[in-house]
């Protein structure tokens, strides 16, 4: 059994707020890992087995589906593939070194073909369809990273491939109704990692009802934080200048003061979905 201290610890790293755990809790191994997560980025050069990956695979499409629908599709990548993915994301070297990577797929293509192979109408061609299909595979991505966890391999999300979703697309020959979501570099770790501190649980936890109370306080407190444990590079200070203090808030709003993805409705439109 997990030691209920090291869960404490690392979600007083995590939130700066010490949470009550209950030494006699069952599941405190599952608990641990998920408090103690951490990003990885650096790998070692042992491959992932193709065995091991398709279990990893089965076990993150076992994970809960809106309806029983099954609307995510998991691609595990040819190292050819991995490469054009790297070229086109040169910034993020790590994606070219990892031993393996997959994009995980939102499919909203076999529920209307269903349909038709049943002879029934399908009168819900409209955006619930693709929130439906793009939730299901969040939720695929994230138990993939719970499985992935509980062997010791390490991963990294890559939502930047969104920024290719028609070269992505063409490559991996996706059908109309079918787009890819995020990327995930996956490996054996070469370090540690470290845990990322998150906005603290006042904001992003709710009782009864919505309430932010002073948002501007809360999220000042959280960027110095932050800083104090892993201090952000300034993003494009020729485009932005230079602040007396920069936080996560300030790098955040950077980062989202520019156009991002401008194209991808268009691009998800022209795949086939209806976001009306």
């Amino acid at each position: 059994m997990s030691d209920p201290h090291s869960i404490t610890d690392a979600l007083k790293a995590r939130f700066s707020e010490s949470l009550a755990v209950d030494e006699g809790l069952s599941g405190l191994d599952e608990l641990a890992r998920l408090a103690g997560r951490r990003v990885h980025r650096r790998y070692t050069e042992r491959p992932v087995d193709s065995e091991l990956l398709r279990l990893l695979c089965a076990c993150a499409l076992s994970a809960p589906s809106k309806s029983d629908l099954q609307q995510a599709d998991i691609v595990i990548l040819s190292k050819a593939d991995q490469g054009t993915i790297a070229d086109l994301i040169p910034d993020q070297p790590f994606i070219r070194s990892a031993p393996a990577f997959l994009v995980f797929l939102a499919n909203g293509r076999r529920l209307p073909e269903i349909s038709k192979l049943r002879g029934k109408p399908f009168p819900n061609d409209h955006l619930d369809q693709f929130f439906n299909a793009a939730v299901d595979a969040g939720i695929v991505l994230a138990s993939f990273i719970r499985a992935a966890d509980a062997v010791g391999l390490g991963t990294c999300p890559i939502s930047v491939i969104r920024d290719h979703s028609a070269r992505v697309s063409e490559m991996l020959r996706l059908p109309q109704r079918v787009i890819p979501v995020v990327g995930m570099c996956v490996g054996w770790p070469q370090d540690a990692g470290h845990i990322s501190p998150r906005l603290s649980l006042s904001i992003t936890v709710h009782e009864g009802r919505y309430d932010e109370g002073d948002l501007a306080a809360r999220i000042d407190s959280y960027d110095r934080r932050r800083a104090a444990i892993h201090p952000y590079k300034p993003r494009d200070p020729a485009r932005w200048g230079d602040v007396p203090f920069y936080g996560w808030s300030e790098d955040k709003a950077r980062q989202y003061g520019v156009p991002q993805r401008a194209d991808f409705g268009a691009f998800v439109r022209k795949k086939g979905f209806n976001l009306d």
